[in-house]
């Protein structure tokens, strides 16, 4: 085999390894985000379960108006975190994309440092985007725990 070859698919590897790094921070953002979709899913199912029993029990019941902003704050809160799931995995995607494209021009020999620069600052507008929807995320539930 070719010492050229071998080196060059080295030196691929090692410029591909912060993207996978930065690939794995963005897993881990992610894990983080569904975690609390998930909660905040399970406080609407328990609160529609709340109303139900109690439709049950009258069939006159209304819902409080506590209770409906207390789901409306939810649901606010759920789109946010909807929204930064989606910049997350775009941001993901676009990372893994770098990653491709260092190989592919390496191997099809052509010089795209423009594709792969753009590949990466879509990233970070994408992981700043999502970043700034989670802090708003998290100053949403604040609010509502000094109320």
């Amino acid at each position: 085999m070719d010492t050229n070859i071998v080196n060059s698919v080295a030196h691929l590897i090692q410029l591909s390894v912060a993207p996978v790094f930065l690939l794995a921070a963005v897993a881990g953002l992610l894990n983080v985000f569904v975690g609390r979709l998930v909660r905040i899913i399970d406080k609407i199912d328990y609160l529609d379960e709340k109303e139900d029993t109690k439709r049950e029990e009258d069939s006159t019941y209304t819902s409080s108006v506590k209770i409906q902003n207390r789901k409306s704050f939810l649901l606010k809160r759920l789109k946010t975190t909807n929204y930064a799931i989606a910049l997350s995995t775009s941001a993901g995607l676009m990372v893994a994309l770098v990653i491709i494209t260092l190989f592919l021009s390496a191997i099809l020999k052509f010089e795209n440092g423009t594709v792969i620069s753009t590949f990466f600052i879509l990233a970070m507008i994408f992981l700043i985007s999502s970043l700034l929807l989670f802090l708003k995320e998290i100053s949403y539930t604040t609010y509502f725990a000094k109320k």
